[in-house]
């Protein structure tokens, strides 16, 4: 994976290059073919900040990085990668991605995601009315009076009573949402929640769902940002005899005793990446975590300092120590990711349609009124059993609008018609709205694809981005092929290069350990001298442990003699151990067998070996490439670059 991260690495770096400005100089040719001392300074001073080491702040350094770069690209070219199917498919997928960035509309994306922020600082606790209604329904009449008739119901004999009467689930929908803030719901519902206030019930509303009315039981600010430590015990354990429940409740009852939250959380945790850190997790906030449980619990905390009770999630047995709380973080500081947010939710569409207004003033379009009609007319029952088709006689020559030089046709529209027919299978609708509907689509996609088309003529800076992220997945995929793909399926070098370099793959020392724990030195005196008379671990803690004490507790597998849970001079010796002093309480440690440092097996280090091999695999790659195209370096250029870097 090493020869995978510099990879791409370089691929972001080269990201932010530029074409040459005018009056540039060559800093190298590879094969050649010119590259610019613009480009080289671009990719230095982008990234200068983003590197820690200064050995990485090495102007040769970086220049060797770069070299290799451009004599990759040099090599995916001459085998024509830039020619098959799926890179050009990728880069399309990618084209337009970086398409719709360039084609928002600012000012209203600066709203939304400012309203955005306001909304995240707080969360509702709602209920809602929902009378069904088909996207393509003209007459919605009905269903507006019906679902007034509903919230007037409800405010006079409660939400309850009414559910219980009406909810079907089918056609009507009277739901408990529970809390939820920004980007939990389709826009519209959000905007009509958030603009109603505490007990009260908004006037109907309509989403693509139906027509609404929704209910605010509560607000409440954002419970903010929660740093936690836990101990778990998950449900699924090696040894079958250890009963999940029983062991969380035997250390809960040691916290009672006033043992270190964070010392149990080595000593008995299962959940490993948080145990080394006496039971820390990064902070969190509400509704980030795959369990509302654990979070629930978490939250409900009211000090710094306070645990909770054991609980059961769908991972395991818990118990949860808050350590810190947070309130909500700056817009500035949380302004990258809402807007990254609010071009994935269905605010977006506001943005397109922005964006679409804006164009519709820079470009000259001019259209033919009289095609609603005459496609109307082309429809049919058909349409919605997904087997319409267009007429024979259809006039598709016909120009059903222009945006500037480009004329779009009726045949294109057609065409769009036939595709669009899916989405309304065993459906029903007029064919007026449906068309209205279509032709709004139709022309969004059209204006938006005609700037997409010539983006690269009146933007500079994307025809620069994009010309390097070509370069950078071409790059990716010479990568796959001639480095990874090798190093992983070759099963003979592997091995051969294992056999080489396996005394590079050992086991540290491992024992296979029964541990005996307490936090005091007495009990664990008494369990030493009942573990040498080979007491099993049941006699032991029927002896020592009570109903409303837990004296002892027993852990046991096979651990690298480095764990944490082990004391750090831990005699390798089979048998019962002395007592250690070790994460605030005392161990008497059973040791069952001394399993000694060796040699891997290529299956278990198997890893590690195809990294490795993929690194020797890409010098020697690299240096035949070194052979195959000509480099020429610039020095005097060179020097005129170290100079400018070492000034500015």
């Amino acid at each position: 994976m090493k020869s995978r991260i510099k990879c791409l690495l370089i691929v972001l770096l080269v990201l932010n290059i530029s074409f040459a400005q005018d009056k540039d100089e060559v800093l190298l040719k590879v094969d050649g073919k010119p590259v610019m001392v613009s480009e080289f300074l671009r990719v230095y001073n982008k990234n200068l900040d983003l590197v820690k080491d200064e050995s990485q702040k090495d102007i040769d350094g970086y220049l060797k990085l770069f070299t290799e770069y451009q004599l990759k690209l040099q090599e995916a070219k001459r085998l024509k990668l830039d020619e098959d199917a799926n890179y050009q498919r990728e880069f399309l997928r990618y084209k337009k991605q970086l398409t719709k960035n360039y084609l928002a509309e600012n000012k209203v994306t600066d709203a939304l995601v400012r309203e955005a922020y306001e909304r995240t600082s707080f969360d509702i606790n709602a209920s809602h009315i929902l009378v069904r209604l088909d996207a393509n329904a003209k007459d919605t009449l009905g269903a507006y009076n019906q679902v007034l008739q509903l919230r007037a119901r409800v405010l006079e004999e409660g939400f309850d009573a009414v559910k219980a009467d009406v909810h079907n689930g089918q056609t009507i929908f009277l739901e408990d949402l529970g809390y939820f803030s920004a980007f939990k719901m389709v826009y519209d519902f959000e905007t009509a929640a958030f603009n109603t206030q505490k007990g009260e019930m908004s006037m109907p509303f309509r989403t693509q769902f139906g027509y609404h009315v929704v209910k605010v039981n509560d607000k409440r600010p954002s419970r903010g940002t929660i740093t936690a430590a836990h101990i778990m015990v998950a449900l699924q354990q090696k040894d079958t005899l250890l009963d999940p429940e029983d062991r969380i409740n035997d250390i809960y009852q040691k916290l009672q005793q006033g043992e270190k939250f964070e010392s149990l959380a080595k000593q008995f945790s299962d959940d490993k990446s948080s145990a080394r850190n006496g039971g820390q997790l990064s902070p969190f906030k509400s509704g980030q975590l795959s369990s509302t449980i654990f979070e629930d619990q978490a939250f409900a905390l009211q000090n710094d300092g306070d645990v909770s009770k054991p609980f059961k999630s769908e991972y395991g047995w818990h118990i949860v120590k808050r350590t810190k709380l947070e309130p909500i973080q700056s817009f500035e500081e949380l302004k990258p990711t809402l807007e990254s947010q609010v071009k994935r939710d269905s605010r977006s569409q506001l943005i397109n349609e922005a964006m679409v207004d804006e164009l519709k003033g820079r470009y000259k379009i001019s259209y033919n009124q009289g095609f609603r009609t005459y496609f109307e007319s082309l429809l049919d029952d058909n349409f919605f059993q997904s087997s319409w088709k267009l007429p024979e006689e259809f006039e598709k020559e016909k120009t059903i609008f222009t945006i500037n030089e480009r004329s779009f046709t009726y045949d294109e529209f057609g065409r769009h018609l036939v595709s669009a027919q899916r989405a309304y299978a065993n459906k029903k609708g007029d064919f007026s709205v449906i068309i209205d509907k279509e032709f709004d689509k139709f022309f969004e996609n059209a204006i938006l694809q005609y700037r997409e088309d010539n983006l690269e003529l009146e933007n500079k800076d994307f025809a620069n981005i994009l010309k390097e992220y070509r370069d950078g997945l071409l790059l990716f995929d010479l990568m796959e092929k001639e480095i990874w793909n090798k190093a992983s399926k070759d099963s003979v070098g592997l091995e051969m290069y294992y056999q080489k370099h396996k005394a590079n793959y050992q086991w540290n020392d491992r024992v296979d350990v029964v541990i005996a724990t307490s936090a005091d030195k007495d009990y664990a005196r008494e369990a030493l001298s009942m573990m040498k008379r080979k007491k099993s671990e049941e006699d032991i803690k029927k002896t020592l442990n009570t109903e409303s004490k837990k004296n002892i507790i027993f852990t046991k597998g096979i651990f690298d003699t480095n764990d944490p849970k082990l004391p750090a001079n831990l005699k390798l010796e089979q048998g019962v151990s002395e007592i250690y002093a070790h994460n605030d309480a005392f161990h008497v440690i059973n040791i069952m067998s001394v399993l000694p440092s060796g040699n891997k097996t290529l299956e278990e280090a198997k890893g590690n070996v195809i990294s490795d091999y993929q690194t020797e695999i890409e010098t020697n790659w690299i240096n035949d490439l070194y052979k195959r195209f000509k480099v020429e370096v610039n020095k005097k250029v060179l020097e005129k670059v170290k100079t400018k870097i070492k000034n500015q």
